[in-house]
């Protein structure tokens, strides 16, 4: 009998311990209830430092100050744009694996451009427009969320809202109970049936709020008087081209850019759609019973630093400053309202970037007399053409381009039996002997794989075969691309900031150097999950309070 008794005390016993181990992190913790993931768009680290002294005590001072701060993390691609940055953050993995190697693409088989997220097989949902033809089908690798969701059974409730389509859609993953973003030519929040099959009435309710609308037809005034943003240039500066190339001052009306765009798309570069942002996440955590259980669900709330318009302002500007101090008013009333619904310790949040800003070319080279210009891409490529012609004969050798890759006719090579690779290397050393031009190399190189570092690495990590181009070239540091009408949204900063805030994070700052494929790894390790089998990151040794 005793030899029983004690059998069942022991499988009683072990039984417990695996279930206090399930519903503990990776540091044998409590695992928090809400994982709350708020990222930036164009997001450069040292924002902080520079707007320190202006921001209040709940925002971004409170995330740096009792939270762990990585100050050396680096997105390392060869085109830094929403949709590929936003899809290696949340799966661990580069372009190369995971397949979004921008925010389009050239499909040789449609013969047209094809954007990321977009998909006819679905409708969109919430609003009567198109903007919500999409799902994540091309998004070809496992995201953190989808690990949650398939690991919990089911069980995790995983959501995301972004003012933009790519941002909301790699960030929920293929899984998630819903994924919403911001419809410019409806003014209202939507999703896609990929995720939504019936429009919630909280959302419709929401949406009969107008936030669009009503903001649009405020002026957007600073924050603060103007003589206080010293840290910015000033509102006239000459050398910022403005909205539409010309307006660069406060107050900017913005219902007069609505009229020279006919939708709402000048919305999104105001604060006014990150505060609509804020009030749409809350309102989602309470309508959608996040947090109500033992299981972990998870949010992504993504905001935005002028959207489009980042480039035709800058990282020195006025409107720049104004919109982070807006944007720090507007963390610590989201921050302290999901604080209030579940407990600190309760919630572990993140803040990082999925891309970071470059300072214009007509400034640096101005103020600071940098070796920097513009790449005119459309001359690059007329003259290009004219090579192609002379050495091969005159046909339409590129059959299309984009900022950085050049896609060569295959069908018109072959059909003249000419070696593709020949050509390929002849234009790629074509193109390396502009002056703006780092480095270009073709691809039957690159897919021969590379753990090369340095220069070589973002074309290495960030060339996927059949939707990159024949050949990828970089600009040198401070270069950006140019067309005569077409507006472009460059970056080729690397840095972006990551603070871990919240349920079993103690305030710390760590300066070993990490990647942004890092976060996935671990996130997984703090929630005790397994991370995607894929993954090509690393732990953040420094988060887990193991001694060593």
């Amino acid at each position: 009998m005793k030899a029983i008794f004690f059998g069942i005390f022991i499988l009683a016993f072990t039984f417990s311990t695996q279930m206090v181990k399930a519903q503990q992190g990776g540091n044998g913790e409590t695992k928090p209830k809400v994982v709350v993931g708020i990222v930036v768009e164009n997001m450069r680290p040292d924002y902080v430092q520079r707007f320190w002294n202006k921001f209040q005590d709940g925002g971004f001072k409170k995330l740096y100050s009792q939270g762990a701060v990585c100050t050396n993390v680096k997105l390392t691609l060869h085109s830094q744009n929403y949709a590929s940055g936003t899809a290696t953050l949340f799966t661990g993995v580069h372009p190369s694996i995971h397949g979004i190697v921008n925010n389009t693409w050239y499909d040789r088989l449609k013969k047209k451009e094809v954007e990321c997220t977009e998909d006819d097989y679905y409708i969109t949902v919430g609003a009567d427009t198109e903007e919500g033809n999409a799902s994540p089908v091309q998004l070809l690798s496992n995201t953190i969320t989808n690990n949650l969701k398939i690991l919990t059974q089911g069980k995790s409730k995983i959501f995301s809202a972004a003012i933009n389509r790519e941002s909301a859609i790699f960030s929920a993953g293929h899984a998630a109970d819903g994924a919403y973003w911001f419809d410019v030519v409806s003014g209202r929040m939507i999703s896609s049936s990929f995720y939504v099959s019936t429009f919630p009435d909280w959302v419709r309710l929401f949406n009969s709020e107008n936030y669009a609308a009503r903001y649009s037809y405020r002026n957007w005034v600073t924050l603060l008087p103007e003589v206080e943003y010293t840290e910015a240039l000033r509102d006239d500066y000459l050398l910022e081209s403005g909205y539409f190339g010309e307006f660069n001052t406060y107050p900017h009306t913005i219902s007069k850019y609505l009229k020279r765009t006919e939708n709402f798309k000048p919305f999104k570069t105001t604060p006014s759609a990150n505060l609509m942002i804020k009030d749409f996440a809350l309102q989602l955590m309470d309508n959608e019973n996040i947090g109500q259980d033992d299981v972990t669900d998870f949010v992504s709330v993504v905001f935005s630093s002028m959207d489009y318009e980042n480039g035709s302002f800058g990282p020195a500007s006025l409107e720049m400053m104004d919109s982070y101090l807006y944007l720090d008013q507007y963390l610590a009333e989201f921050i302290s309202g999901v604080e209030e619904r579940y407990g600190k310790d309760n919630v572990l949040f993140f803040l990082t970037a999925n891309t970071s800003a470059a300072y214009p070319v007509e400034y640096l080279k101005n103020e600071f007399h940098m070796p920097v210009d513009n790449f005119n891409v459309e001359r690059a490529i007329a003259l290009l053409t004219l090579f192609l012609n002379n050495t091969y004969g005159d046909a339409n050798w590129i059959e299309h381009y984009t900022d950085l890759q050049v896609y060569l006719d295959h069908d018109l090579i072959k059909q003249k039996g000419l070696d593709l690779n020949e050509i390929r290397n002849a234009a790629s050393n074509f193109i390396n002997q502009f002056e703006g031009v780092q480095l270009a190399m073709p691809s039957q190189q690159l897919e021969q794989g590379s753990s090369a570092n340095g220069l070589l690495e973002p074309l290495y990590t960030s060339y996927y075969k059949n939707r990159s181009g024949d050949f990828l070239y970089l600009l040198k540091e401070g270069w950006q691309p140019s067309y005569k009408f077409k507006k472009v949204n460059y970056s080729d900063q690397s840095h972006i900031p990551l603070v871990f805030y919240g349920a079993n994070i103690r305030p710390q700052v760590i300066k070993e150097k990490y990647h942004a494929v890092d976060l996935v790894p671990t996130l997984s390790e703090l929630l005790n999950i397994q991370a995607p089998d894929k993954c090509q990151g690393q732990i953040i040794k420094e988060l887990l309070n193991v001694e060593e």
